[in-house]
């Protein structure tokens, strides 16, 4: 393998790993095994920290591949919990608000998501990689700046519901979508949509393209991974 000329590796993301923690560990690794310094690594699409699965990677000159890679269809399974919101819409912050769920029944679910096919408006989180001014939305939203995102087109390929919970107000989907496709933020507006509210419990990109998450490498086993590998160790260059 040539990790200098470009390779392009696809890993589970583990629970809790910010998509630059993954990467830096990935790259590390492999400038100790290749004896360099330094080396180009990036990755085709982030994953919020409570998101696990698909992350593709990219080394050396394969990183002029990224945008490329990120326009490729990706497929999710997602837990909603519904008749609570939080201000990120996932777990990462405490819940700030709760909604009625008396009236939300598995036929009106379905019926909802039903809606969100094909091509949507969707307002991106507040807490969200999107830059405002030359700044991250994130940032802002951390120090309690107020957060105004304008809504971006996008395209939702597939929808479907694969189990509901009356009992726990709890709904598991699978989503096919579009580049740019924020989950968290379709959890806030099925939740809208049910004249209730919504927050992403679970979730795991399951599918980049033709990569499947049961395609993908384990971050624990790349050290044991890259030892085995025939590597070319050419001469980096500017």
């Amino acid at each position: 393998m040539d990790f200098i000329e470009g390779e392009i590796l696809c890993f589970d993301k583990p629970l809790r790993w910010t998509s630059f923690n993954l990467v830096a560990k990935i790259r590390s690794q492999l400038c100790h095994r290749l004896g360099v310094k330094k080396l180009k690594v990036g990755h085709a699409g982030t994953l919020d920290p409570l998101a696990t699965g698909v992350m593709v990677v990219c080394t050396g000159k394969a990183t002029k591949r990224i945008d490329e890679l990120q326009a490729h269809v990706k497929e999710y399974v997602a837990t909603l919990q519904f008749g609570a919101t939080t201000p990120c819409f996932d777990l990462e912050k405490p819940i700030d608000q709760t909604y009625p769920t008396e009236h939300i029944t598995e036929a009106l679910v379905r019926e909802t998501l039903g809606k969100f096919l094909g091509r949507i408006e969707q307002v991106p989180p507040a807490f969200s990689a999107c830059k405002i001014d030359g700044k991250r939305a994130y940032d802002l939203a951390r120090k309690g700046r107020e957060v105004e995102l304008k809504p971006k087109v996008l395209v939702i390929d597939e929808i479907e519901l694969l189990d509901f919970s009356l009992e726990k107000m709890q709904a598991t989907i699978r989503v096919v979508c579009s580049k740019g496709t924020y989950i968290r933020a379709l959890a806030r507006d099925i939740g809208e949509a049910l004249q209730s509210g919504a927050h992403l419990i679970a979730l795991q990109r399951t599918r980049v393209g033709n990569v499947r998450v049961e395609d993908c490498m384990k971050v624990e086993d790349f050290p044991g991974w890259l030892q085995q590998q025939d590597i070319r160790n050419n001469e980096i260059t500017e």
